[in-house]
């Protein structure tokens, strides 16, 4: 008989699609031999292309999924990602703390790979001091961190330790500063910890398929958390873990827009 797994919880958006939020953490957490559960924080309407439409639901139920998952399952980890407005933003933060969550891992999902807001603008200070001292990690890319931060993009990039410094003063234990969107022939990732800043290199797959990255990603290091990693070792095997999904559906032609990545590389043939 198999040992009883440690279990996951994500708090995110359903994308039909199955490329990104509740869909792809799922997929994630199986890949790392965790067992995921969920709460549904907004039903999206997308694909590969874009999103069409956005559908929140009261607070009141979301506080009756997280209840439901709380009381009857051990969670050893939830993630966090989509959480449109301030209401779910603030609902969720009380229920984390009354459920005394561990192990978070906060993706401040802001803007889709298509370019459709999943962030009310109104929302942005509660994302920032309601859930940002919460968070075990903070996954924000160089756009959500400018907005988190009231910077442009050129002066985050202009100052990139200074940006996860600044972010880690906002009350998160650790910040992976995501190198997706500076460009170049390499993605690396900056991480930050008190006293501590390390690079996780990698060379960047040129692919069409990175729907879902920063979802699956966060996903990850939730579970490998759950799993008992350090921060440090959740973070560095969730960097391997996603560059091979990168390159495991270069060549996949899901979709007419943005494809997803491979979650499950290491046992597909």
């Amino acid at each position: 008989m198999s040992d009883t797994p440690k279990i996951a919880l994500t708090i995110a958006g359903s994308d039909p699609s199955g490329g990104a939020g509740i869909q792809a953490d799922l997929k994630t957490f199986s890949a790392y031999g965790v067992y995921g559960a969920s709460a549904i924080a907004a039903l999206t309407a997308q694909n590969t292309r874009e999103v069409t439409a956005i559908h929140d639901p009261p607070p009141q139920f979301l506080a009756a999924q997280l209840d439901a998952v709380f009381s009857d399952l051990a969670v050893d980890a939830t993630k966090l990602g989509m959480l449109s407005n301030a209401a779910l933003i603030e609902l969720a933060a009380h229920k984390l703390v009354q459920h005394r969550a561990r192990n978070l891992v906060l993706d401040p999902v802001m803007v889709s790979k298509g370019g459709a807001r999943l962030l009310e603008v109104s929302a942005i200070d509660a994302l920032r001091t309601k859930l940002l001292p919460l968070a075990e990690v903070l996954t924000p890319n160089l756009p959500e961190a400018a907005v988190l931060l009231e910077r442009s993009e050129g002066a985050v990039l202009a100052d990139l330790e200074g940006a996860g410094r600044a972010l880690l003063a906002l009350g998160p234990k650790c910040v992976v500063l995501k190198g997706g969107h500076a460009g170049g022939a390499h993605s690396d990732d900056l991480v930050f910890e008190q006293d501590v800043v390390a690079r996780l290199p990698a060379r960047r797959t040129p692919s069409n398929n990175t729907h879902g990255t920063g979802c699956t990603f966060s996903a990850a290091i939730a579970a490998g958390l759950a799993k008992g990693k350090t921060r440090e070792q959740a973070v560095m095997s969730a960097k391997r873990y996603i560059s091979a999904a990168i390159e495991g559906s270069r060549d996949w032609k899901l979709g007419g827009g943005h494809g997803p990545v491979h979650h499950f590389h290491k046992w597909w043939t």
